[in-house]
């Protein structure tokens, strides 16, 4: 079963940075849009950034100009820089990856911003 994996979250003070990354396994990642997601304590999961398999992106109004996501498709992996780090980004980030007829999410990683 093909599935995403995350990596490179942490504990970080307001104001800093964090970058994520999430490997995609075999010759699909070239063919499929990923995702970044995320799930606060009491609150619905929520679209991050997304970026096609062409390279188009698109981001949540509250990231726009914080956050970058990019791919690398020679290592089959996908980012998220984050910087300028807010308390409210405090979640656990979930890395999807789509393609016609499938999707499939990781298991997480947290982010912890403290103040």
């Amino acid at each position: 079963q093909v599935q995403p994996v995350e990596s490179g979250g942490g504990l970080v003070q307001a104001g800093g940075s964090l970058r994520l990354s999430c490997v995609l396994s075999g010759s699909i990642f070239r063919i499929t849009a990923m995702g970044w997601y995320r799930q606060a304590p009491g609150k619905q999961r929520e679209l991050v950034a997304v970026i096609s398999s062409g390279g188009s992106t698109n981001y949540a109004d509250s990231m726009k100009g914080r956050f970058t996501i990019s791919r690398d498709n020679a290592k089959n992996t996908v980012y998220l820089q984050m910087n300028s780090l807010k308390p409210e980004d405090t979640a656990v980030y979930y890395c999807n990856a789509g393609a016609p007829g499938w999707s499939a999410w990781g298991q997480g990683t947290q982010v912890t911003v403290s103040a």
